[in-house]
């Protein structure tokens, strides 16, 4: 979300005080920062009377959290967020998030966790880099897959996903780069497929690129993706190949043990 963007209500008609708050949510989820009561209020074109009253009883239900006089978003949501995915998915963001904090500290750069969910990419865990870009890249947001680096690691092993992907009716642009094609997605399939490595070259968001590997189960199915990101302008992407290979592979052993260590436990208490 821009700076100043103004948040809709999805449903015609009057808004109840359930719409105004869920508004408040929505325009609190695209931003990394806290922001002060009288911007959000601007936002949702709410009184600054209303926009308190709900954001008071948001921060009392743990939606959102109080910084000095501005409000984010509540860790709270994360565990809400756990139940959507599923349980699998809880295993991967505990599990990966070591090997996502070593390829920041081999890096630098913005890097990334992501699952596959449908046609789109859901960000599970991101670490900001030293020169980060600006990207839409945020904890629990989602992207087309086709357009990302992390989407196209995941897609390319994932034969049904890639096909719903690629007979899309009309696969979104989101930049002048991006494909918009299903020959051309598939033909970008297989060139990943072929290498194991997936690349965004300003395909999400204009002046970002981006470099990402699936982690593959047991049965070479993609459970997740880890990618680095950074500037276009200064990034090279083939650079951070060799150690997201290195990573990916500790990743999907890690990952491998964890699961048959749960199925091996499901078992015994039956």
């Amino acid at each position: 979300m821009e700076n100043g963007d103004v948040i809709e209500s999805a449903v015609g008609g009057p808004q109840t005080a359930v719409d105004k708050a869920l508004l408040l949510v929505r325009s609190l989820a695209g931003e990394e920062r806290e922001i002060g009561v009288s911007e959000l209020a601007r936002r949702t074109r709410m009184t600054k009377s209303t926009a308190f009253r709900l954001l008071a009883i948001l921060q009392r239900n743990e939606f959102v959290e109080r910084v000095g006089s501005d409000y984010r978003l509540s860790a709270h949501l994360s565990d809400l967020g756990s139940c959507v995915y599923g349980p699998t998915t809880a295993l991967i963001h505990d599990k990966l998030l070591p090997y996502l904090v070593e390829l920041y500290e081999h890096t630098h750069e913005t890097v990334h966790l992501a699952v596959l969910h449908g046609d789109e990419v859901a960000y599970l865990n991101k670490i900001h880099g030293h020169r980060a870009a600006r990207s839409p890249s945020k904890i629990g947001a989602r992207l087309p897959a086709h357009c990302t680096g992390v989407g196209k690691a995941m897609l390319a092993f994932d034969p049904a996903a890639a096909e719903i992907a690629a007979r899309s009716a009309a696969l979104p642009a989101r930049t002048e780069y991006s494909i918009s094609g299903a020959d051309l997605l598939r033909a970008e399939l297989a060139r990943v497929r072929e290498s194991g490595i997936a690349f965004d070259r300003q395909e999400a968001a204009l002046g970002l690129s981006c470099v990402a590997v699936p982690i593959l189960g047991l049965a070479r199915q993609p459970l997740a993706a880890l990618s680095v990101a950074g500037p276009h302008q200064r990034f090279d992407p083939a650079r951070y190949a060799p150690i997201l290979r290195r990573v990916a592979y500790d990743a999907s052993r890690a990952i491998a043990a964890a699961t048959v260590r749960r199925a091996v436990g499901s078992t015994a208490g039956t």
